[in-house]
C-alpha cells in the first residue's frame, strides 16, 4: 500500500495527473461552470467539462469526446506554438498558461473553442487561475522558460472582456509554481521555499497574510474552505476559510513521501 501511494504522488507531483478529477459536486467555490466534471491544480495539463477532454501538449490543444468514456475521439486540434504549459476552465472559458502569454477561448460550443484573444508577457513558466473578472498567473525566473532572467512575478488581470484582457498589477514574488484561488484567498506556491497565502479582499490587490516556510508546494487545489497543497515532502489538507481576510490555515493530514 505504502509503494503504491508513494506511486501515486509521484505522478501527482510529477504534473501528469495533477488532481485534476475532483468530482464537480464536490467543487463548489471553485465555480467552473456548468458542466464541468472536475476542478484541477493550476498546473494541469488537461481538463473535462461535460463529455469533452482537452489536453494542451507542448503545441497545442487538442479536443476529444469522451461520452464513450472507452473510446475517446478526436474531436479538434488548435496550434498554438511552443511552449504551451497549463490549461484551466473557467465558466463559459479555457485559459491556456504558454511560456509567452495567456490564450483566452471561448468554449460555449465545448468541442469547438474559439481563440478570443492572448495576453502576452515576458517569457516564462505561468500556471493561471481565474475568478470573477480576474486572472492571477505566476510568472517564474531563473527556469528553463526563462533563463536570462530571474526576476518573478504574480500579475493581475482583468479579464472581465476576455477578447481584450488588461493587466492590473504585478509584484514580485520568489521561486513561484502552481496557485489557487477561493473567495478572499489566493494561493501561491514558492516551491522549496514555501506557501504564500494572499488576502484578495481588493481582487486587483493582492496583500501577503501568510508565508509557510516549512511546506514546500508544487500546486495547490482550494475546495470548499480545503486546501490540497503537493510538495516534494508530501501531500497536505488545510482548512481554511474561504470569507475571512484571517490568515489561520489549520492542517489536517499529511501523506509524507519518503
Amino acid at each position: 500500500m505504502k509503494r503504491f501511494i508513494r506511486s501515486l504522488y509521484t505522478i501527482v507531483l510529477a504534473g501528469v495527473v495533477p488532481l485534476v478529477m475532483w468530482r464537480c459536486e464536490m467543487a463548489g467555490s471553485a465555480d467552473v461552470g456548468p458542466g464541468a466534471t472536475g476542478v484541477g491544480g493550476s498546473m494541469a495539463r488537461f481538463a473535462i467539462t461535460d463529455n469533452t477532454l482537452y489536453i494542451v501538449t507542448h503545441n497545442s490543444l487538442d479536443v476529444y469526446d469522451i461520452s464513450s468514456p472507452s473510446a475517446p475521439t478526436r474531436k479538434g486540434k488548435a496550434e498554438l506554438g511552443m511552449g504551451i504549459e497549463t490549461i484551466f476552465p473557467y465558466q463559459k472559458n479555457l485559459f491556456v498558461g504558454a511560456n509567452d502569454g495567456m490564450y483566452i477561448f471561448d468554449s460555449r460550443q465545448p468541442q469547438s473553442p474559439v481563440l478570443l484573444s492572448k495576453y502576452r508577457h515576458v517569457m516564462s513558466c505561468d500556471p493561471v487561475v481565474v475568478q470573477g473578472s480576474f486572472a492571477y498567473v505566476t510568472l517564474r525566473g531563473g527556469a528553463a522558460c526563462r533563463q536570462w532572467n530571474n526576476m518573478s512575478s504574480l500579475d493581475v488581470v482583468d479579464v472581465s472582456n476576455p477578447a481584450n484582457p488588461q493587466l492590473l498589477n504585478t509584484q514580485p514574488l520568489e521561486t513561484p509554481y502552481g496557485l489557487g484561488v477561493d473567495g478572499n484567498k489566493l494561493f501561491v506556491c514558492e516551491g522549496e521555499k514555501g506557501l504564500k497565502v494572499f488576502d484578495i479582499t481588493n481582487p486587483a490587490v493582492p496583500t501577503q497574510t501568510q508565508f509557510l516556510t516549512n511546506v514546500p508546494s508544487y500546486d495547490v487545489i482550494p475546495n470548499k474552505n480545503t486546501l490540497i497543497v503537493t510538495g516534494k515532502n508530501g501531500l497536505y489538507q488545510y482548512r481554511y476559510d474561504s470569507q475571512t481576510t484571517g490568515t489561520s490555515l489549520e492542517l489536517l493530514s499529511k501523506i509524507p513521501v519518503e
